[in-house]
């Protein structure tokens, strides 16, 4: 079973966060790198038993990911969260054994967004990948077409 850490970056993203660590259960572990939050964001994190790490803004986060216990990350933005079909995914990725799990460089899904009206048209993007992944675009895993399509979106909601 590869075990999957979900990471995301926070800065006073208290409104925002316990959706998306609601829809983690999938999840062995949550990691919330802390870039000086001064609202509720620490509180709501410690709610949901995540793992909070202070971070310099400036730090690279990818520098991180190979000091977690887990062997795949999934990267969200507090503002994103999982579909129930995306979670089924997880739960199913997970009954993989470890040696087919290292036959797969990395997994998409379908990124939808809220839009004023209703959701944009799905755009596959890169987000849960190996723990020794090379390629990033910023703070995101550059998308890896090769990889493994994963069933079910990641639901990225407005801004408050």
């Amino acid at each position: 079973m590869p075990p999957i850490a979900a990471i995301l970056r926070a800065r006073n993203d208290a409104l925002r966060l316990g959706r998306a660590l609601e829809s983690l259960r999938a999840c062995d572990e949550i990691v919330i790198l802390d870039h000086g939050s001064t609202d509720q964001t620490l509180r709501v994190a410690r709610e949901y038993g995540a793992r909070l790490i202070p971070m310099d803004p400036t730090r690279v986060w990818q520098h991180i990911i190979p000091t977690e216990r887990c062997g795949w990350f999934l990267l969200l933005q507090p503002s994103e969260a999982i579909s129930e079909g995306l979670e089924a995914a997880l739960y199913e990725w997970k009954l993989r054994s470890e040696s087919d799990a290292a036959q797969v460089t990395s997994c998409f899904m379908a990124l939808r967004e809220e839009i004023p009206g209703g959701w944009s048209a799905p755009t596959p993007i890169t987000r849960l990948i190996p723990k020794d992944w090379q390629r990033w675009n910023g703070d995101f895993p550059q998308h890896d077409p090769q990889g493994m399509m994963l069933d079910g979106d990641l639901l990225r909601f407005r801004q408050p």
